[in-house]
């Protein structure tokens, strides 16, 4: 039987497909399983069980720390990018306030040689002026012009006089954005969320074994479910109770308080584990392949 001669011609001076392949180089794709999803009932900042749960229209569920620390964390970042940027517009200024002085002294230094006669007259042809308008010791300003011209010369064979590219500071934007929407959000948009507590099990009394059901319907809320919140009165249901009661009714069924169509904001949740969730349940990372990557280490050589 013959040899499978590209899979095992290795004296190469390049990386074959199968080398590469091996070496884990190039898109790596794994499945996502249930322990990388998020569940419903954790903070979308700290992958925790949220405390005081807060939501903001999109239905994305933070703790009140949480979002309250990245909402100010925000604000200081803009604060720091508007003094950045009012110091260059103030740099600018002065800079276009000092090129005019100095084009007026250059005017005005020219208009007083002209006059007084202070401009050498050259009767040999090889006493030019030269392009940059020097006349050596002969001209009174000859040594401040030609520091501005050094200053002003774009030379790359100097490194005194490199030029540099001026780095520009944008105006930032002032509105807070959802970490995880990436929406615009401001605090008073936030609303708090109840969930109801599953208390028929005496044995689930630990903080991070409880359990919620809708207090409609009585059903275990898990990722398979959809829910929805009131944003009038922050209780939660699941979309099936939403739906059927409330969005008739247009009352809480736990509270009597009234809300109207738009109250109802559907919760984001992390997923189920199935593909058929309609979630992305794949993922991908792109490996270089490099000398002390480890790449072969670190992914086990596929089986030829």
């Amino acid at each position: 039987m013959p040899q499978r001669h590209s899979k095992n011609n290795n004296d190469l001076a390049f990386f074959t497909y199968d080398e590469k392949r091996k070496l884990g180089y190039g898109t790596q794709k794994e499945r996502l399983g249930k322990d990388s999803i998020k569940p419903f009932d954790a903070c979308c900042l700290c992958l925790k069980p949220f405390i005081d749960p807060m939501c903001c229209q999109k239905g994305h569920v933070f703790c009140k720390e949480c979002i309250l620390e990245c909402l100010l964390a925000q604000k200081k970042d803009i604060q720091r990018k508007l003094a950045a940027h009012a110091a260059q517009q103030k740099q600018e200024k002065e800079e276009e306030e000092e090129k005019l002085m100095l084009q007026k002294a250059r005017e005005l230094d020219e208009f007083d040689q002209q006059n007084h006669g202070a401009m050498p007259q050259y009767s040999d042809k090889t006493h030019s002026k030269d392009k940059n308008g020097f006349h050596g010791a002969n001209s009174v300003k000859a040594t401040s012009y030609e520091e501005e011209a050094l200053r002003t010369m774009k030379a790359f064979w100097l490194p005194s006089a490199t030029p540099e590219a001026a780095i520009k500071v944008e105006a930032p934007s002032t509105n807070t954005i959802c970490p995880e929407g990436k929406e615009k959000l401001k605090l008073k948009s936030l609303f708090p969320v109840y969930f109801t507590e599953d208390n028929s099990d005496e044995k689930k009394s630990k903080y991070l074994d409880r359990s919620y059901i809708c207090p409609s319907c009585k059903v275990t809320l898990t990722n398979t479910l959809s829910l929805m919140a009131l944003s009038s009165c922050g209780h939660v249901f699941c979309k099936k109770c939403g739906d059927k009661f409330m969005a008739v009714d247009k009352v809480c069924l736990v509270c009597n308080k009234g809300c109207k169509e738009r109250n109802l904001i559907p919760l984001e949740k992390g997923g189920t584990g199935f593909a058929a969730h309609g979630d992305h349940l794949m993922a991908t990372d792109f490996k270089h392949l490099g000398s002390g990557s480890g790449l072969g280490l670190v992914r086990p050589a596929a089986k030829t």
